[in-house]
């Protein structure tokens, strides 16, 4: 199993915001891409101006991780407000 993990820092004001779009837009956007997804909020990285959340996608293949790599939806939509860091995982 490959996990495209993709940590988000978001602005406080725009969280909600992003989380609906993730959900309703962004994520149901991919699903070519991946068999599932979900989004989880980042506890130990907790400060005053920023949430920051990991989105978690799941495929048998890395084929979908390296498409979506090159995505900058969020960037366009949201751009300096969020910051992404993405990691690419094996299930070992």
């Amino acid at each position: 199993m490959i996990i495209y993990n993709v940590t988000f820092s978001v602005d406080k004001e725009i969280s909600e915001e992003w989380i609906s779009w993730m959900k309703e837009v962004h994520i149901p956007s991919l699903e070519n891409l991946f068999e599932s997804a979900r989004i989880l909020r980042v506890l130990s990285h907790e400060d005053e101006e920023s949430d920051s959340f990991a989105v978690q996608f799941y495929s048998d293949s890395i084929v979908g991780a390296e498409k979506y790599y090159l995505n900058d939806d969020v960037q366009k939509k949201f751009g300096e407000r969020v910051l992404s860091y993405p990691t690419l995982l094996e299930e070992v």
